[in-house]
């Protein structure tokens, strides 16, 4: 979001014996009671204009095969390689499954963290196990998939900040080129277009791939132009009675039916109808092309309590039209370095 911050201290992790040697001298240390915060690319925080903390980044850096078979291939992948190159360099090698995942900006040690997932695919779907160091305790551990308590967007990491840093994560993808999953929306069209152009008759991981990240590109701002991150609500969840109402009065509504009763309402939807497509409080606005992504137009000017400004607005004219409360999707990063759940959250 490029919002303008300054940390305390701030501690860059290129090995994981550098975070053991800084565990045990804060330990031992009068900077005890100073809170660590866990941050990678920083794709999805929203960070306060001082953050009295001691940051720890992990960019360790490294891809290694562990193991491989007719059918699949087993690679370890460090916290500091960049999401969307992962993704290309393991299509351009044949190890398939994470071509969906094209284009999510980050660093592949929060992609567990958030259980990332676009097009059909999730993470967990790929994931063997994290090599992560709990904090509290000043302990490595190895956990396995299940270990990891994945959730739709969620996680063990996600419901614990800041008591887990990840340092490795290991995947398991497949070497079938013929196993894809291009039936979301514009994926396929797109997907057998570029297999026509290469005299293919149907597409490849490389296709699917391909569509993806125009489809994002055509989709959302490029956060190196124009400063978001990505979705800022989440769809919110009412009950079917309620959806019926609101449907006499707005047949267009877009939702979608939900287990027990309920319906997933499009926050994108909600937001324009309340007429607020390229609205907000400046510099903070939606994006004309897409209400539910909001931009900073001022980098590193712009704080987070102008943030807070413009979602409280827009929450609030989202609930006077249609009596349904928005929540934020990033996190919300308290000026002492802890998780503020439910802080701004309207």
């Amino acid at each position: 979001m490029a919002l303008a911050c300054v940390a305390d201290s701030v501690v860059t992790l290129t090995d994981e014996d550098q975070l053991d040697r800084f565990m045990a001298n804060y330990a031992g240390s009068n900077e005890y009671n100073i809170p660590l915060l866990v941050l990678s690319g920083g794709s999805n925080v929203l960070l306060p204009a001082q953050l009295h903390a001691i940051v720890l980044r992990p960019l360790m850096r490294g891809i290694v095969v562990i193991n491989q078979t007719q059918t699949y291939v087993d690679i370890e992948v460090m916290a500091g390689e960049n999401w969307h190159d992962l993704v290309i360099y393991t299509v351009a090698q044949g190890w398939y499954g994470l071509e969906n995942l094209a284009l999510i900006p980050g660093l592949t040690g929060a992609a567990p963290v958030q259980n990332i997932g676009a097009y059909g695919v999730q993470l967990e779907d790929s994931l063997q196990y994290v090599r992560a160091y709990h904090l509290p305790s000043r302990t490595w551990q190895h956990l396995s998939a299940t270990d990891c308590e994945f959730g739709y967007r969620d996680s063990l990491f996600k419901r614990s900040p800041n008591t887990w840093l990840i340092s490795r994560v290991g995947f398991r993808l497949h070497l079938d080129p013929s196993q894809i999953l291009a039936s979301y929306g514009d994926v396929q069209s797109v997907a057998q277009d570029y297999a026509k152009q290469q005299n293919r008759t149907l597409p490849i991981p490389a296709d699917v791939m391909q569509a993806i990240i125009d489809i994002r590109t055509q989709k959302l701002p490029d956060p190196k132009q124009l400063p978001n991150c990505g979705s800022f609500f989440q769809n919110p969840i009412i009950s079917n009675a309620k959806f019926t109402a609101l449907q006499e009065n707005y047949p267009d509504i877009v939702g979608y039916s939900m287990p027990q009763s309920m319906v997933k309402v499009a926050a994108g939807w909600l937001i324009e109808q309340a007429g607020l497509k390229g609205g907000g409080i400046a510099p903070i606005v939606t994006h004309q092309q897409q209400a539910l992504v909001l931009t900073n137009h001022t980098p590193y000017q712009a704080t987070q309590d102008d943030v807070a400004q413009a979602q409280q607005y827009i929450a609030d004219c989202v609930y006077k039209k249609f009596a349904i409360h928005l929540s934020r999707e990033p996190v919300w990063v308290n000026a002492d370095g802890s998780i503020g759940h439910g802080e701004h959250v309207v």
